[in-house]
């Protein structure tokens, strides 16, 4: 859980220093657009007026510093309007066959002076419309940034978390191997010095499947080839399991197809995952209850439904039930999911997830893979 608050705060912070950033970019860029339209309305009115002098100029009026100011505008798009709504001059506008309707969509946003007879109307500059548009992309720039860095940290934490489990598996595996290979020999001689004893081969089974799970922890991280094997049998040898170790308390149910349902698969790793799924079906029924297990043969697809009447998951925890260290227990690791997932996921290439879950009345989880 600290690690997954860690990162669930690692992307808060990032998301906020994003809107922060953005918010800032878009305030200073508003007050810097807004500065440089009262200058660009200020050149207009200066330009304006220069037009009215240079249209009641006589022989003797000097205009050379109208013509100066007529001339110096080569980015403000301009049209000169007279008093029956005609087109009289126009400057920096590129789209000259639509003079009309530029000149009423400038009318319509108010960009006019009034000088004498004429309406001088005027459009932003090009470089005004820029700025105003240059937020807005920096804000997506930014946006990508928060998005590239948290998908750059959640996977150089699931490259490292994935290695650190990948160490603990094998690590279990053998640490486990000594002392059950004592444990298989100690076997073998109870029952030779007490041959009839009916707790021996009890004894032998509990030991064998030691050595499976051994065997299960082994192979975690490396790619175990798939073989054709029987779904029915998987789930046969899970019930099996579980109906003798759990309590009397605890019915489950099986629904499978007649017919031998063959599927691609590592068979001691996918046991695992449907017997992971049964124990916590019995932690969330605090063992008392019913488990239903259904396989449903599909034509490209084989799905396992397990469903139990337990205490269900809180719809805030559904979509983090197979992240890493998350666990509603007490005591627990939260590796049984997480492991389940990557077995299904990354080794089988199928499906698993929560298929619904209501608090009070129980989950069905809903494992999928190709034919």
């Amino acid at each position: 859980m600290q690690w997954t608050d860690r990162i669930r705060q690692t992307k808060i912070l990032l998301v906020i220093a994003a809107v922060i950033i953005a918010v800032t970019s878009l305030l200073i860029s508003h007050f810097l657009v807004k500065d440089l339209s009262n200058e660009e309305r200020k050149k207009m009115e200066v330009w304006a007026q220069a037009l009215h002098a240079l249209n009641h100029a006589d022989e003797n009026t000097d205009l050379s510093l109208v013509l100066d100011v007529m001339q110096g505008n080569t980015t403000i798009p301009v049209i000169v309007l007279n008093d029956k709504g005609g087109i009289d001059d126009y400057r920096n506008i590129q789209d000259t066959l639509h003079l009309d309707q530029i000149a009423q969509r400038m009318l319509k946003a108010g960009d006019t002076i009034v000088v004498g007879s004429q309406i001088v109307c005027y459009d932003e500059s090009v470089l005004l419309k820029r700025l105003s548009q240059y937020p807005y992309w920096q804000l997506g720039v930014v946006m990508i940034f928060v998005v590239v860095a948290i998908f750059a940290l959640l996977s150089s934490k699931k490259a490292e978390q994935n290695k650190v489990w990948v160490g603990l598996s094998k690590e279990t595996a053998h640490q486990l191997g000594t002392p059950i290979s004592s444990l298989m020999a100690w076997v073998e001689i109870l029952k030779e010095n007490h041959p009839d004893d009916d707790l021996i081969p009890e004894m032998d089974k509990d030991v064998k499947r030691l050595e499976r799970i051994a065997e299960r922890f082994s192979k975690i991280g490396s790619l175990p080839e798939p073989t054709p094997g029987s779904m029915n049998e998987v789930i046969a040898h899970v019930v099996d399991y579980m109906r003798r170790r759990t309590s009397n308390k605890v019915e489950i149910t099986t629904q499978i197809p007649d017919h031998d349902v063959v599927v691609n698969m590592n068979a001691s790793l996918f046991e695992w995952v449907i017997e992971n799924l049964c124990k916590n079906a019995v932690d969330a029924m605090e063992g008392a209850g019913k488990i239903s297990i259904q396989l449903i043969d599909d034509d490209h697809r084989v799905a396992i439904e397990i469903t139990d009447t337990g205490k269900g998951i809180r719809k805030k925890d559904i979509n983090h039930v197979f992240t890493p260290g998350f666990t509603t227990k007490q005591r627990g690791w939260g590796l049984g999911l997480s492991l389940a997932r990557r077995i299904v996921e990354d080794y089988h290439k199928g499906k698993i997830f929560v298929k619904s879950s209501e608090v009070g009345k129980g989950t069905t989880f809903r494992v999928e893979l190709h034919k």
